[in-house]
């Protein structure tokens, strides 16, 4: 083979292995940010689990807090007559 030739082919070669190298690369950067999004996709649900619990308890009990305090306001009624 001529020397050229050689090169030509050992150029061909290198720029294939660097291009494996920079697929593999970002391949490997991709799975990690895939993880982390994951592990803070399930943390946010469980908070917005969470949350959801919270403020239906806290609708609970504010409706409660409200009806009592309106009935606490108003003298009973005397409709015994």
């Amino acid at each position: 083979m001529r020397r050229a030739a050689k090169m030509q082919l050992y150029g061909v070669c290198l720029r294939g292995l660097s291009q494996e190298l920079v697929k593999s690369h970002l391949t490997f950067a991709v799975r990690e940010e895939v993880g982390a999004l994951r592990a803070r996709i399930s943390e946010l649900a469980a908070r917005n689990t969470r949350l959801e619990l919270e403020n239906s308890l806290l609708r609970r009990h504010a409706a409660l807090a409200s009806l009592q305090a309106n009935s606490a306001s108003y003298p009973p009624r005397d409709d015994a007559k």
